[in-house]
């Protein structure tokens, strides 16, 4: 059976030692002179720590990965220069995984995560602005008090914009913090044609600007505002600008439905991820599911199975996991029932669906 990577001395992600070692190895290295960020943390605002129900989520998911040597020498090269990592492949070979495996493996923090669609634009990930729900409050202060000005802070008399602003996944990222957060951009490729290039100038900048709060810095040059992790939790923003300190680790994910252009792939790191082989495919059962596949020649044959149906139409890793949890469970059994449980739970994702 094929053995895991061994640990090169350059990895931080699956490097040796451990995990707070690797990420204080990623904090304190040497950038390259055009990634290195000058963000001041805001002292009072608290990501959110390794404990807790999301970070749970990531943690399960993640650690669970099981990647190969040549797909984490480009994972840690991306971590080194600073750089999104754009990863293709088919469907469920385990691309926005391997984003929650960084994070569990490094200890990063609950990942952020922002999904993509055809409607998806800049700001989405950046931040989000109730005006309507400012300037009708701002109606009701009026009739309150008369001369009450929309854009006055609270001091004044005025609703505060701050209760109306919020940081996106990509704007709390992005957010100076003593360590890096994980930012799963999912599905990009389902994007506006102009998504990739509005990315790349926050990308190269490492920051961005909030226009309606740069336009009342004279009057309230500190304001705070809610992140994605917790609308509560906020953080000061000055002058209306965000800038890191640490660039986030930026996992694209790509099924590859459309092309990208030369600038944006330019600024990224690739990764292709093929599906697994049946020695990869033991290693994940194993490592999810406890489960040695050479133990039993009912778990070999549904790693054949879907080795076999997947050569007519897409699989993905999880449908194998699942028929091996239901044999587990003591479902589907039978002898008599082996093709339409493969059937049920092996249904191809493209290509003959029979």
């Amino acid at each position: 059976m094929e053995a895991e990577a061994v640990a090169k001395d350059w990895w931080l992600y699956r490097g040796n030692g451990g995990s707070e070692e690797r990420r204080a190895r990623l904090e304190t290295g040497f950038p390259p002179p055009w990634r290195d960020f000058t963000g001041v943390p805001d002292p009072l605002y608290r990501p959110p720590e390794c404990a807790g129900p999301a970070w749970e989520r990531t943690w399960r998911r993640g650690e669970g990965y099981v990647p190969d040597g040549p797909e984490t020498d480009v994972v840690n090269t991306a971590l080194h220069l600073r750089r999104p990592l754009l990863i293709t492949g088919k469907p469920g070979v385990g691309k926005s995984t391997l984003a929650h495996g960084i994070a569990a493996d490094l200890g990063l923090g609950p990942v952020l995560h922002w999904p993509i669609t055809s409607r998806t634009v800049l700001r989405d990930g950046l931040y989000l602005y109730d005006a309507v729900g400012r300037l009708q409050e701002a109606g009701l202060e009026q009739l309150r008090t008369p001369g009450a000005a929309a854009d006055r802070p609270a001091a004044g008399g005025g609703p505060s914009i701050s209760r109306y602003l919020r940081l996106g996944p990509l704007g709390t990222a992005l957010l100076p913090q003593t360590r890096p957060r994980v930012l799963l951009v999912d599905e990009i490729d389902k994007s506006d044609i102009d998504l990739p290039g509005d990315l790349l100038t926050v990308f190269e900048d490492g920051g961005f600007l909030i226009p309606e709060l740069a336009r009342l810095a004279q009057e309230d040059p500190t304001v705070a505002i809610g992140t994605e992790d917790d609308p509560e939790a906020v953080v000061r923003i000055t002058q209306g600008r965000v800038q890191c300190r640490h660039f986030p680790v930026v996992v694209l994910t790509s099924n590859g439905e459309r092309d990208f252009p030369p600038a944006f792939l330019r600024r990224c790191v690739r990764l292709h991820l093929e599906p697994p082989g049946p020695e990869k495919l033991a290693r994940i059962v194993r490592r999810r599911l406890g489960v040695d596949i050479e133990d039993g020649d009912e778990y070999q044959d549904l790693v054949r199975a879907f080795t076999d149906r997947g050569a007519d139409g897409d699989l993905a890793t999880d449908q194998l996991l699942n028929a091996i949890q239901l044999r587990l469970a003591g479902a589907w059994s039978a002898p008599a029932d082996r093709e339409r449980f493969l059937d049920t739970v092996m249904q191809r994702l493209t290509g003959p669906t029979a």
